[in-house]
């Protein structure tokens, strides 16, 4: 019996991470190929089904409803999602618990976006006939444009065939992706309709990091008498003085109207310093017309520029007036960094 060597064993992981590494990229060429069949469709026949739904679905007093089976019905969870997080009131409907009892939750103000690949699921059904009862508009998202799902639509989303990255052509994997891309086109293009904003966004996403990065300023800066602030003559001594007690590494300077003038950081004690330095007045230290921010900043923006500018404290102002101060600790703890 022979024995495998370790140069033998390497070569054949070797050998088996690059037939893994082949067979990723055939998959990802695959569905790729699959995306770029969909941009061509919506450049062509597509198109006016495409803005015919985002029509409906912008127009609608109620809720958009989305429903599916099987792999269809995990991407239409994701969609469900994605609308529903911007702008678009959303929720996702099993087509086949539909038929026990979930149709109560399908309004007649109500828009139903219905994802089946052949469009052919018995299970819809009992949905579709639903919808028409009670005259609920119904998008279909199907790669067969003469199915049953598609004629009953009231607008048919018609996706092109593609291959599956299935060797077999079997398991859904490209098909997937082309409706979750189709929703996710659906769902920004309903977004810019509404005029969506970041501020809109951040009522939405409250928490996690991204809710901290939609905080404002105003959020997570000091205040009062913890702002760092000396008039201009004041001497270098009494400004370290005051740099030392808030602990912020800094000290704005104001004028006799109480407008942002300077600052003095550490920076600029180590590039002034001299024997002198105690006494000199910090109008000759200081750095003029520093970078200040609005309370109404978003804190991911105010994190933004304390990187770019490579510092770690920001003067908040209104109408150039100190109003507070955000050091990058305070983005850290809030979990914005």
């Amino acid at each position: 019996m022979a024995l495998s060597t370790p140069a033998t064993a390497t070569a054949t992981m070797t050998d088996q991470a690059s037939e893994a590494i082949a067979s990723a990229l055939r998959t990802l060429d695959a569905e790729a190929s699959g995306v770029t069949a969909l941009a061509a469709a919506l450049q062509s026949d597509l198109g006016a089904s495409f803005s015919a739904a985002a029509g409906l679905i912008l127009h609608a007093r109620g809720r958009l409803i989305i429903t599916g089976l099987g792999k269809s019905g995990h991407i239409g969870r994701k969609i469900a999602a994605t609308f529903a997080s911007t702008g678009t009131p959303a929720f996702f409907v099993h087509a086949a618990e539909a038929s026990h009892g979930d149709l109560g939750m399908i309004t007649a103000d109500d828009v139903i976006l219905a994802l089946s690949w052949s469009g052919e699921q018995p299970e819809m059904k009992n949905l579709i006939s639903y919808a028409k009862r009670f005259k609920i508009g119904v998008i279909a998202m199907t790669a067969d444009a003469g199915s049953t799902l598609a004629k009953a639509a009231d607008v048919a989303l018609t996706l092109p065939k593609a291959r599956e990255a299935c060797p077999h052509n079997l398991a859904p994997t490209t098909s997937s992706l082309m409706m979750l891309a189709l929703g996710d086109a659906l769902a920004i293009a309903l977004l810019e309709g509404r005029g969506f904003t970041s501020v809109d966004f951040s009522v939405l996403h409250p928490g996690g990091k991204l809710g901290a990065m939609l905080k404002y300023t105003r959020d997570l800066m000091h205040e009062g008498d913890a702002v760092p602030l000396k008039p201009l003559g004041t001497k270098m001594s009494d400004a370290l003085v005051e740099m030392s007690s808030k602990g912020f590494g800094c000290v704005g300077i104001v004028d006799h109207h109480g407008h942002v003038v300077g600052i003095v950081t550490d920076g600029d004690l180590r590039r002034h310093m001299r024997p002198d330095l105690m006494t000199v007045s910090v109008d000759e230290v200081m750095t003029k017309n520093p970078r200040t921010i609005s309370r109404d900043l978003l804190a991911g923006e105010a994190l933004e520029m304390l990187n770019s500018a490579k510092i770690t404290a920001l003067l908040v102002t209104d109408a150039r007036k100190p109003v507070g101060i955000v050091h990058l600790h305070d983005l850290l703890r809030a979990g914005v960094a």
